[in-house]
């Protein structure tokens, strides 16, 4: 055997040798750890939530009574306002000179009626006549007063307290009665009304669940409700539903609601949205974090811990979805233990080291089915 042989044969067996020793220090992996769960029926706080209009308590549209040019806007869109306090002025040229006639006519017709009484009182013309030009100065007396009050009308004011919305005219604009827009809105905002609709379902819901032989009793037996602004955040004031229509809309299917809440500092403004949510209280129900969920042919499924620490899957149902957590209806038994994370790398029969998970209060959605309407769970204090 030549130097090369030997040379190639040793090269072999270190590498042979050193491969060896790589086995045996790789160790034996054992079953891993994964976060479980034990399941337990508990009372929670559903919150189902109905997109909602805002508008102030009143919403007065200002409208000229007689036709005229602006002459002059004392206001500014968005500009608080106070009852009385005067919005525009309209040009009454026209009407002063008509003014002008018509208390002529008036004192023409007292001319009249003053000349003919003496006449009466000595019998020289008969009292018919003195009647007819007394009906005449009435007559001229209505005309003038409607002529009066027609200036009057060229000062306008606001009727209510609250907030001036948009100004479609300006100074110099004609404008009548019979315009399509009016001159503003004046909202009052010190309330605000949030009007939201439920399908029949949810109201057949609403009925069952809140207690009263009449509709005013249902809407004193239902709770408070919160109102979720356009940011996501939670307004701060809570409010009540203060009417529910008493028929169903045969084109749409739905009732409206309204609810009202107070806004001391103006935030809320007519004309916005928002989300309503009604909490509704359900007792014994089991939440399991939505981790622990995954969806397999459309069936919602999750690992359950059996004997020997070995998982199996298991298909449940759910009445909702939530941030953390899901209501399961079926599917699971109270005091069942369920791996709530890494059920992606699981499957049927594997062996795993389960580590207890402390529980965090939890949040939740849930829908009702096929609803309009999206419902949210928090667990309830008890």
């Amino acid at each position: 055997m030549n130097k090369k042989s030997i040379f190639s044969a040793l090269i072999a067996i270190v590498i042979l040798a050193s491969c060896g020793k790589k086995q045996e220090q790789a160790p034996a992996q054992g079953p891993a750890p994964f976060p479980v769960q034990t399941v337990a029926k508990q009372d929670a706080v559903v919150y189902q939530e109905y997109t909602a209009n805002l508008e102030g308590q009143q919403n007065v549209e200002i409208r000229p009574k007689v036709n005229g040019f602006i002459q002059k806007i004392y206001v500014d869109e968005g500009q608080v306002v106070k009852k009385g306090q005067l919005l525009f002025k309209l040009e009454t040229q026209t009407q002063n000179q008509d003014a002008s006639a018509a208390q002529a006519n008036v004192k023409a017709a007292q001319v009249e009626v003053d000349r003919l009484k003496p006449l009466v009182d000595r019998k020289i013309i008969s009292e018919v006549q003195l009647e007819t030009a007394k009906a005449k100065l009435a007559q001229a007396k209505s005309a003038y007063g409607a002529i009066a009050a027609n200036i009057g009308f060229g000062t306008i004011t606001s009727p209510v307290n609250g907030v001036i919305g948009s100004l479609p005219f300006r100074e110099g604009s004609l404008v009548s009665s019979t315009n399509e827009m009016p001159l503003t809105t004046v909202s009052d905002t010190k309330i605000v009304r949030a009007y939201f609709s439920m399908n029949e379902k949810q109201l057949l819901f609403f009925n069952k669940t809140f207690k009263g032989e009449t509709t005013a009793a249902k809407l004193k037996a239902a709770p408070e409700v919160s109102l979720l602004l356009v940011d996501g955040s939670e307004y701060d004031q809570k409010g009540k539903i203060a009417t529910m229509n008493g028929l169903v809309n045969p084109t749409t299917g739905t009732t409206q609601f309204r609810a009202e809440f107070k806004n001391p500092e103006g935030i809320l403004r007519s004309g916005s949205s928002g989300i309503i949510r009604l909490p509704i209280e359900q007792k014994d129900v089991m939440l399991v974090p939505q981790n622990a969920i995954f969806e397999v042919q459309g069936k919602q499924t999750l690992y359950v811990v059996e004997k020997g620490n070995k998982v199996k899957s298991r298909i449940v149902t759910t009445s909702g979805t939530s941030e953390l957590n899901f209501i399961v209806t079926d599917g699971l038994q109270e005091g069942e233990v369920v791996v709530i994370e890494g059920a992606s790398k699981l499957k049927d029969d594997m062996e795993i080291v389960p580590q207890d998970a402390k529980k965090a209060p939890a949040e939740t959605t849930a829908p009702i089915a096929k609803d309009s309407a999206k419902t949210n769970t928090t667990p309830a204090k008890k």
